[in-house]
């Protein structure tokens, strides 16, 4: 009987896949070019094997021929990774992040970025068992020194800049809680310095606190806080490590490595 040529043809090409992937995960942990012999010997595969295979690689440059028996990746990848990294949504990247925390936390996860003086939420996971009412819609707006991802983002400018934001916006407060002095917001920007995480102590609102965690993206940029809010009575302490936690998935789905931030 004869053999199912179909079948023998897909593990073939999934053969084939496997053995590219390897060449290219091998030249990738390697900053300068690589010989034949080395790539041989990383990746199990014979010379010869490794040698067609790269040849292909050449031809569509995913690998560039360095000299004569030695290779690189190619420009072609760079060229891939441009076309994902401005496809890729921060929001997209961090729903399904952001529902886990809520799973896990069961109270209300939001997701928001810096615009001018004040942060805009762009994403939100909650449910009616979080017991609060969610203050800001998607698309709400709150000042940058009354929230905790806000102070986040204030945490990255200079001394001068945050001065200059405390002149045009007043420090205005919302109630008894709020920040509305310079002294006072500058200590607590250099706490949020120190922890890499901020905090909203019933500033925005009464009744609701809040702790946030930065998203960076593969230049090591702050592009949106990740934060949890909940009653002020109920917020835990043992959700920090699960909130930092997350935001640094997100960030790692974005390209950003501590390497990087170096």
């Amino acid at each position: 009987m004869k053999p199912e040529a179909p079948i023998e043809t897909e593990k073939t090409s999934i053969q084939v896949i496997e053995r590219m992937v390897a060449l290219l995960d091998a030249l990738a942990f390697q900053p300068d070019p690589v010989s034949l012999k080395d790539l041989s010997a990383t990746t199990g595969l014979h010379p010869s094997t490794a040698h067609r295979i790269l040849n292909d690689l050449v031809m569509k440059r995913f690998v560039d021929r360095a000299e004569p028996g030695s290779y690189r990746l190619g420009m072609r990848l760079l060229e891939l990774g441009n076309i994902v990294k401005s496809r890729l949504d921060v929001r997209e990247a961090a729903l399904e992040f952001m529902r886990n925390l809520h799973r896990k936390t069961s109270q209300t996860v939001n997701l928001s970025v810096r615009q001018g003086d004040e942060i805009v939420y762009i994403d939100r996971a909650f449910s009616e068992r979080s017991g609060m009412q969610v203050v800001r819609a998607i698309g709400g707006r709150a000042p940058l020194h009354l929230t905790s991802t806000g102070k986040l983002f204030l945490s990255m400018d200079d001394p001068k800049t945050v001065r200059a934001y405390a002149t045009r916006t007043g420090l205005a407060g919302h109630n008894k809680n709020s920040i509305t002095d310079l002294g006072k917001l500058e200590r607590e920007l250099s706490l949020v310095r120190a922890r890499g995480y901020a905090r909203d102590n019933e500033e925005l609102e009464l009744g609701v606190r809040c702790m946030a965690a930065g998203i960076r993206d593969d230049s090591g940029r702050l592009i949106a806080g990740l934060s949890i809010s909940a009653p002020a009575d109920r917020l835990q302490e043992e959700w920090l490590e699960d909130l930092i936690g997350t935001a640094n998935q997100i960030s790692a789905v974005l390209g950003y490595t501590q390497k990087g931030a170096d």
